[in-house]
């Protein structure tokens, strides 16, 4: 007796067989990622975003202690971390954005209580003024009024321009070396030294006017 053939769509479904076969590709190691974004592929960006902003984010909020200032931080690190120094053939990328966050968040601190000296000094200039003699007294008021009228002037700015506005003025550094500092481009100092100057001199030419 002859061997029935198999009906129309009896047999197996070799199609969705070999599609289950179907393996997803293997993510991009970090590696990987990196030279992406040094060719100027912002996608890879994203990627190493989302795989190492936690250990970031967690670690600039140890270290400044303050979620606005730790938001700022990571933002920093990962838009400048194309211009980075990481070598793939010396460490994990995790481990190198976790020692430079660190280094990054202690350059926050170490500036921060420079500014909290600069007012404690402030503070104690203004008490040994109320000793001094009426005319004296009235120079340095004056000379007062205007330090705090800077300082509030420098507080409007934003924190990019703030900073190197004080390591131009306070520290001394031209413009190539702050670049450098900062892993900048030249370009990107100058164009936020020139925006912060003229925020200021708007800021500051009513109180120029008065005087």
């Amino acid at each position: 007796m002859d061997a029935q053939s198999p009906e129309l769509g009896s047999g197996p479904d070799w199609a969705a067989e070999e599609k289950s076969r179907v393996v997803d590709p293997p993510e991009p190691s970090d590696a990987v990622l990196w030279q992406a974004l040094r060719r100027g592929e912002r996608a890879a960006l994203g990627q190493l975003y989302d795989r190492h902003v936690g250990v970031v984010y967690a670690i600039a909020l140890r270290l400044l202690g303050n979620v606005q200032d730790a938001e700022d931080l990571t933002q920093e690190i990962f838009l400048q971390l194309g211009r980075s120094a990481y070598d793939p053939d010396r460490g994990s990328l995790r481990t190198f954005l976790a020692i430079l966050t660190r280094s990054r968040g202690l350059d926050r601190l170490r500036a921060q209580r420079r500014a909290r000296a600069s007012l404690e000094t402030w503070q104690t200039e203004q008490q040994q003024a109320i000793a001094q003699p009426p005319d004296l007294l009235a120079e340095s008021l004056d000379q007062a009024e205007t330090a705090a009228q800077v300082r509030a002037a420098l507080a409007q700015l934003s924190e990019n321009q703030r900073q190197v506005l004080q390591l131009a003025y306070s520290d001394g550094l031209s413009q190539s070396a702050i670049a450098e500092r900062l892993g900048l481009p030249l370009g990107t100092v100058k164009a936020w030294a020139r925006r912060g100057l003229l925020k200021l001199r708007q800021t500051l030419q009513p109180a120029v006017e008065d005087a």
